[in-house]
């Protein structure tokens, strides 16, 4: 993954005209690159460099060209109509992190090249804006690897069946109206954190988890199960759900659940989060911002078993993880994982594992507007 080439070779190992060149550079700040190039960030004449510093610029420039060659090389793939390795996202997925590592590495060094806001929501210490146009390319070519496969069975409302989903459930586990609509509301959550919103995709990084809400097939399985042992009571008060439920299982037949849009939610729901769900009104007074509640939800489906945990506890943000192997999930999941400093952490407490999860803002905050669209008729 990191053989790339050395912009600059070892003062010390070329011509003497040259290293006074390059020593000239290291005592100047950076300008853009050329056109074509924009989050390249080259040395310029004025503010001296450090080695240090500048060991920091020439590792983000390297990994902004390895992840430009990763992009470059799967959509050529793809338009060529090759055959993708084994997990084509993974890659990818790696070379961004790389990239936006090394940005956090040079702009700790150098907090004068922190910029301005990009439209990702990404904090700008950790991303350039001038790099949003690598970004919009990566999450066009996992659109296209993730693509549903031909027999996957769409919704027409795929947002609000989220919604009537999570909100039966709730009910049915004993909610109020209020707490049972924030279920809904973090239902819909879910739904955009495993698949920034859409229905039936694949996984261009697990061969384990598809479709709408990211599920292996015992989990799959098991929220089936627990779903049949609660219709009974959903049926009693929302007897219209259970005629489309029933008209879904029709429509499946044979194929896998996961890849029926409400069949996958209602299952995927069913196995990790209705069990949560008499939870939510403490949820909700503990972290009462609701990209905060979803947060919470999301890591139900990164590491359950301290999540539980936590909020079995006394101090659910004060609960401190250590682990080496659960630090391991959440670098996996984004959290922790960009810069030196972020990844020498070796315990976080649920606080600051929530406020680690930056990069799920964009997706949540898409979320709430479309649950503000679905409540809008029932208010008006």
């Amino acid at each position: 993954m990191k053989l790339w080439k050395i912009a600059m070779g070892t003062v010390g190992r070329i011509a003497a005209p040259t290293a006074a060149l390059i020593l000239g550079l290291l005592c100047a700040p950076f300008v853009a690159a050329p056109i074509g190039n924009f989050g390249v960030i080259s040395p310029a004449m004025a503010e001296p460099l450090t080695k240090s510093q500048f060991d920091a610029l020439d590792a983000y420039n390297n990994s902004r060209r390895h992840f430009e060659q990763v992009l470059g090389q799967r959509r050529a793939q793809i338009d060529s109509k090759q055959g993708l390795p084994n997990l084509p996202g993974q890659a990818l997925y790696l070379a961004r992190n790389n990239m936006m590592s090394a940005y956090k590495d040079l702009t700790d060094a150098l907090p004068s090249r922190i910029g301005g806001p990009n439209k990702y929501g990404i904090p700008p210490a950790y991303f350039s804006v001038a790099n949003e146009l690598l970004l919009d390319q990566y999450r066009q070519l996992f659109d296209q690897m993730q693509a549903p496969p031909a027999d996957a069975q769409n919704s027409e409302t795929p947002f609000k069946d989220v919604v009537d989903l999570g909100t039966a459930i709730a009910r049915a586990k004993g909610l109020d109206a209020a707490s049972a609509e924030a279920a809904g509301r973090i239902s819909l959550g879910l739904f955009f954190a495993e698949t920034n919103g859409n229905q039936n995709i694949g996984n261009a990084r697990s061969n384990k988890y598809k479709g709408s809400l990211q599920t292996g097939v015992p989990e799959d399985q098991n929220g089936r199960r627990k779903w049949a042992a609660i219709r009974k009571s959903i049926a009693a008060f929302d007897p219209a759900l259970i005629a489309r439920d029933d008209r879904e299982e029709a429509r499946a037949g044979n194929i896998d659940r996961r890849y029926n849009h409400w069949t996958a939610v209602r299952d995927g729901l069913m196995n990790a989060h209705a069990d949560i769900f008499p939870q939510v009104p403490a949820i909700v007074k503990t972290l009462p911002d609701p990209i905060d509640q979803m947060k919470l939800f999301e890591l139900i489906q990164i590491i359950p078993s301290p999540t539980r945990s936590a909020m079995a506890s006394r101090d659910l943000t004060g609960y401190r993880i250590s682990d080496p192997k659960i630090m391991f999930y959440l670098r996996n999941n984004s959290m922790f994982t960009f810069g030196q400093a972020d990844r020498a952490k070796t315990s976080a407490t649920f606080r600051e594992i929530l406020d680690a999860m930056w990069l799920f803002n964009e997706k949540f905050e898409r979320a709430l507007s479309r649950f503000d669209e679905i409540k809008k008729p029932s208010k008006g």
